[in-house]
């Protein structure tokens, strides 16, 4: 027994870098942003540029006038179709304003881990402009990490205690089935109990426990599950970037 706890806490000692080492790409790219003004470049986008201060009260605005919850990504691989949900309301209408904006599509799956979470949001040949902005997280213990989930990435470090959101920085989980053993472990860790629902869900279509009350997950995948799968089947680089570009276009199927 002695030495089955010792593999197991092993096992989940390297999930967590592995997880941990993800999620360090997940930073918003607001001093790239913020060198780019300083230098005087030109605000391309017709999309109003958001703030700290201004961000809460414009999204909440927005949201009440935007009821959308459904979503569209379209790539090179097939559609992937995403609800999002209500009772996450400054995520789903930051999401639902840059698509409507047209910021989406010139975004891209940027950074993949097989088995892990794809990424998508960002590319360094945008040119429309958010604003150096952070989003409240809204975690929510009905939604966890499961397969197929979405969530928002974050700065992971001293610099964002509150766990505040990117701005547009967003990801969509594969994960692996967990062993009851494992989620006991992370209920501990983050001082939550799943429900018995949550617990089927873990030990049969899997996902990632690790990343629970850690990111605000705002909606999920209701159909293309095998389109996030041939991404993350995508050739990577070093730094887990695609070989081959892998673009998408966002809209919502609401109106």
């Amino acid at each position: 027994m002695k030495n089955m706890m010792s593999a197991f806490s092993s096992n989940l000692f390297i999930h967590l870098i592995i997880c941990l080492l993800f999620m360090a790409s997940c930073q918003p790219k607001t001093e790239e942003q913020a060198t780019a003004e300083k230098n005087g470049e030109a605000n391309k986008s017709t999309l109003e540029p958001l703030t700290s201060e201004t961000v809460v009260e414009v999204l909440t605005t927005f949201e009440k006038e935007n009821p959308d919850s459904l979503i569209l990504i379209s790539t090179r691989h097939g559609d992937i179709k995403l609800r999002l949900y209500k009772e996450t309301p400054l995520h789903r209408a930051n999401f639902v304003r840059l698509t409507k904006a047209g910021f989406y599509d010139q975004g891209e799956f940027y950074r993949v881990v097989k088995g892990f979470a794809v990424q998508g949001g960002d590319s360094d040949n945008r040119t429309m402009k958010q604003g150096p902005y952070k989003i409240p997280q809204e975690f929510n213990p009905k939604y966890i990490h499961k397969r197929g989930a979405l969530a928002m990435a974050r700065y992971g470090d001293e610099r964002n205690p509150d766990k505040e959101s990117s701005s547009h920085n967003f990801y969509i989980v594969q994960g692996e089935p967990r062993t009851l053993q494992e989620l006991r472990a992370y209920e501990a860790k983050h001082n939550m109990q799943y429900t018995p629902a949550q617990i089927e869900l873990y030990t049969t279509i899997g996902g990632e426990p690790a990343l629970d009350q850690e990111y605000t997950v705002f909606g999920e995948v209701i159909e293309g599950m095998d389109v996030v799968d041939k991404i993350s089947d995508e050739p990577v680089d070093g730094q887990k970037w695609p070989i081959t570009i892998v673009p998408h276009k966002i809209k919502t199927l609401n109106n």
